[in-house]
């Protein structure tokens, strides 16, 4: 339907369906003089007839619009939600005043757009009706496109004509006729395109004649200027992210020249799938070109034009939250009844231009825990993996039995550079300001500059399932078809000892396979100390490995899908269980005792400190020793070095320093300094030169049974007061439950543990 013919009659139904005509004079037939008038429950055919319908409302009252913003499926990525708001809207130019009014539709399973929420209420004076045209929306029906796109005449966009090479690729100027018949020819390497959009016409017309859809994929921006130098255009049944997709390799990507053109400079045919039935390259195209436009329009439409230096530049409009609004009043009524019962419970709401924004909360247990366990954490931001209804995150520590260990929670806006950094201020802040060591998180540009502001000083190391899923995206045909190429790599990253080997095999990779202008390799090798083996080992992690993570601290309680009256419930009985396993570990531990299997008085000694879970970690490192050999290759000073060797097996050496005058001692193996746990090849060095108790600085506080009780450490590194009184509270009441429970355990151990109670308490007032 045309703009003019939907301006005569729009079709609108509510709930129940009431069909009611609304003519454009702005009266229904059924009432005679009542007007346009917008209010929840009313449907539409399309997202463009709603904001059709808004327009015309605008018009009649006195105000104009603007696109809002718009949110999109966690499962498919469609647009399942548009939000259209006056254009007063928001604080980015003087003539705005942050006007609050809109519509938000949504679309339901019937395939109908629904309105979901409206606000009437303006904070500015309107307009006289007649003193406002409608302005003209361009409508996806309508026929015959423009070839020019002009994004919008209201805000003075230049068409991307006018802009040059751009690489913005904008499906509004694919018009169908120039999709059908036959391509041009085939894909190759050195094609030239004068557009971005030329190369993406071309590959969509080849795509369709060959049986196969056209999903748009990463590109790459200049360091310099933020311009667009590459794209890749990939089959739609790239990735896993779906269950329609089965991580076909096929795409084609094209390079800006110095010269402003387009070149093909990789291309990779093959796909991993039957194809469907070639048809006409119109009706092919549809879908795509639908979703093309849909992520032109949310790129742009999140924009506003401002003034600047007598030009306009386009700007970040204001930020909006993926948190549910009722999401809010529920946690923060169980934030406030948490907090009456625990003293250290510890929680913040992110404000932005008076909205809620993003929320951090962590109880004194977690406080506590990471006095102990904070050293190595994991920003567990899993809910980005999947469609998953709220995005929640957590901060996980590792324990002294090895267990995730919780460190805070927090529910994140959006996925700005602002969020992030103020859920990792929130939680320095409730951590009474101490920086982790160490930190693993997403390979994500927002998260790691925040990192970097926040947490300086802080190893940032990238997600291991978020490394696969780059390599594969990246990398995937490249590794699956050539498993020379395959080896080398996982070789090159996994098996280099030294920055110059790695270096070496690096540089012998990229020019064998001639992956100079790889973009995504240039960039992680730029980031090679957040991935790389060689650079990550020399720091503490606790242990977790290089290619792995810690278990997930919610497990399958908390799901993508868990709703909001059920999620306070799941996550207090995902927590209780997590910390009555460490309960029982803590039992265990002083309770019972591991087997001895030598008599070295080096493994009593550290059965005697450790936990029973990092004991049989020491155990193992200790009994493998004896199946190396130690050969002193030189002495400068007090320092020994020897050569550490696997018997029968010259391949394996490692080169452990020894000094005599402070018995201190490191290996090339670094195991100590990235899991805290001395080597074999130490322990072998230890039995050369006779020693027979380790060190103190060998044997971790954070890995024996005393890890979480006794004093406070480093209490006077930062904090309140109020802060470390909430934390002895929570320790010593913590030690009680457990004095509590073995006392209450027959009448006899009663009468015991009352009189060392009372004995203890006139000690301590005594003492002042």
């Amino acid at each position: 339907m045309s703009r003019e013919e939907l301006g005569n009659a729009i079709t609108v139904r509510a709930k129940p369906i009431a069909l009611m005509v609304v003519k454009a004079n702005g009266h229904r037939d059924d009432e005679g003089e009542s007007k346009l008038e917008p209010h929840v429950g009313l449907e539409f055919d399309s997202a463009e007839d709603a904001q059709e319908f808004y327009n015309l409302y605008a018009t009649q009252v006195g105000f104009r619009i603007r696109i809002g913003q718009l949110y999109r499926s966690r499962v498919d990525g469609s647009v399942i939600s548009r939000r259209f708001v006056c254009s007063k809207e928001g604080f980015q130019t003087n003539s705005r005043t942050g006007c609050p009014a809109f519509i938000r539709v949504q679309k339901a399973d019937s395939g109908k757009w629904v309105l979901a929420n409206i606000n009437k209420e303006h904070n500015h004076e309107l307009e006289l009706p007649g003193e406002i045209c409608p302005s003209r929306i361009q409508r996806k029906s309508l026929p015959n496109p423009r070839t020019t796109a002009v994004i919008s005449t209201r805000t003075g966009i230049r068409s991307h004509e006018e802009e040059g090479p751009s690489g913005v690729v904008d499906a509004k100027r694919l018009k169908h006729d120039e999709f059908r018949g036959e391509p041009a020819g085939e894909p190759y390497k050195g094609l030239e395109f004068t557009s971005a959009n030329e190369a993406y016409q071309f590959y969509c017309t080849f795509a369709a004649s060959t049986g196969f859809r056209v999903r748009i994929g990463q590109l790459f921006r200049s360091k310099h200027d933020g311009s667009i130098t590459s794209r890749r255009f990939v089959c739609s049944k790239e990735g896993h992210q779906h269950p329609s997709r089965v991580g076909c390799g096929a795409f084609m990507r094209i390079q800006r020249q110095e010269t402003g053109r387009w070149v093909v400079d990789h291309l990779q045919k093959e796909h991993n799938h039957e194809f469907d039935t070639a048809t006409d390259a119109s009706q092919r195209t549809t879908s795509v070109t639908k979703g093309f436009r849909e992520e032109v329009i949310s790129g742009l439409e999140n924009l506003d034009l401002v003034e600047t230096n007598g030009g306009l530049s386009l700007v970040k409009r204001g930020r909006e939250s993926n948190i549910g609004s009722d999401w809010y009043n529920v946690l923060l009524e169980y934030f406030q009844s948490r907090q009456a019962e625990d003293t250290g419970f510890f929680y913040a709401v992110e404000m932005d231009n008076g909205k809620a924004m993003s929320i951090f909360w962590a109880d004194a247990r977690s406080r506590f825990s990471c006095t102990q366990f904070g050293d190595a954490i994991v920003f567990d931001t899993g809910y980005r993996r999947g469609s998953y209804s709220v995005p929640f995150a957590s901060f996980v520590g590792v324990n002294h039995h090895r267990q995730p260990v919780l460190l805070g929670c927090a529910l994140i806006a959006d996925e700005s550079e602002e969020s992030f950094t103020w859920v990792f201020q929130a939680w320095l802040r409730a951590m009474s300001g101490r920086c982790p060591v160490s930190i693993i998180a997403d390979q994500d540009k927002a998260i790691t500059y925040s990192i970097a502001n926040i947490f300086p000083g802080t190893h940032h190391r990238f997600s291991s399932w978020q490394m696969l899923a780059k390599e594969q995206e990246n990398l995937g045909a490249l590794l699956s078809l050539n498993s020379e190429f395959k080896y080398e790599f996982e070789a090159c990253i996994s098996q280099s000892q030294t920055a110059s080997e790695f270096d070496s095999a690096w540089n012998v990779l990229i020019n064998n396979y001639n992956l100079k202008e790889n973009t995504w390799l240039k960039e992680m090798y730029t980031m090679r100390k957040s991935w790389v083996p060689l650079y990550i080992k020399g720091t503490f992690f606790a242990g977790i490995p290089v290619d792995g993570s810690i278990k997930s601290y919610f497990g399958t309680v908390l799901t993508a899908h868990t709703p909001l009256n059920e999620f306070v419930i799941r996550y207090e009985k995902a927590v209780e269980q997590r910390r009555e396993d460490e309960r029982k570990e803590d039992f265990n531990s002083f309770n019972l005792q591991a087997v001895l299997h030598t008599k070295d008085p080096i493994e009593e000694q550290c059965r005697r400190l450790y936990t029973i879970i990092m004991f049989k970690v020491f155990q193992k490192e200790l009994l493998e020793c004896y199946s190396y050999a130690g050969i002193k290759i030189n002495v400068e000073g007090a320092i020994s070095r020897y050569i550490v060797q696997k018997c029968g097996n010259g391949d394996e050496r490692n080169t452990v320093a020894f000094n005599a005058s402070n018995l201190s001692i490191s290996c090339s193996c670094k195991l100590f300094e990235f899991e805290g746990m001395l080597c074999r090849h130490a322990l072998k060095v230890f039995q050369i030169m006779n020693i027979r108790e380790l060190p103190s600085r060998y044997v971790l506080h954070r890995w024996t049974k005393n890890a979480k009780y006794g004093i406070l450490r480093d209490i006077d590194s930062g904090g309140g007061s109020q802060d470390l009184k909430a934390l002895m509270l929570w320790s010593l009441r913590e030690e009680a439950r457990n004095y509590i429970d073995a006392g209450a355990a027959s009448l006899e151990r009663y009468k015991l543990a009352f009189e060392i109670m009372q004995e203890g308490r006139r000690n301590l007032c005594w003492q002042n």
